[in-house]
C-alpha cells in the first residue's frame, strides 16, 4: 500500500488525470506493487525553493512497506521515477528530489485495523 506525495511549485494544470494515471503505473511498476494499492496526492502551486532557486521543481515522497528499506532498492526506484518525472514534467534531474520512507505494517491503518492484522 504505497503512498506517493508530490509537492511542487508547478501549476495544477501540469498534473492532469492522465499524468496521475501514468505516475501511478510508473511508481507501481518501480516498486513492484499493484496499481490498485497505490495512493497518490499532488500538492501543486506551492511556494518552493530548492537548491537556492524558485525555478520549477518537485519533491516526491514515497512511503511503502517492504520495498523502500534499502539503498539498493531505492537506487533502482529512484532511477525509474526520475526518468518518468524528467520526461513528463520537462524538469532537469537537479530540480527533482525524492524521499523514501520505509513503513512497517503496524504504521498503516486500513479497514478499521492496521495492515499487521490483515
Amino acid at each position: 500500500m504505497p503512498f506517493v506525495d508530490i509537492q511542487s511549485n508547478l501549476p495544477a494544470s501540469s498534473f492532469s488525470e492522465d499524468f496521475l494515471k501514468k505516475l501511478c503505473s510508473c511508481t507501481a511498476a518501480a516498486l513492484g506493487k499493484p496499481e490498485e494499492r497505490m495512493h497518490l496526492v499532488v500538492q501543486p502551486g506551492l511556494p518552493m525553493l530548492v537548491a537556492g532557486s524558485c525555478s520549477p521543481c518537485v519533491i516526491l515522497s514515497v512511503s511503502a512497506i517492504g520495498v523502500t528499506d534499502t539503498a539498493d532498492k531505492n537506487k533502482e526506484h529512484s532511477a525509474k521515477i526520475f526518468e518518468f518525472l524528467t520526461r513528463e514534467l520537462s524538469l532537469t534531474a537537479d530540480r527533482i528530489t525524492i524521499q523514501f520512507h520505509a513503513l512497517q505494517p503496524h504504521q498503516v491503518g486500513k479497514k478499521g485495523t492496521v495492515v499487521s492484522f490483515l
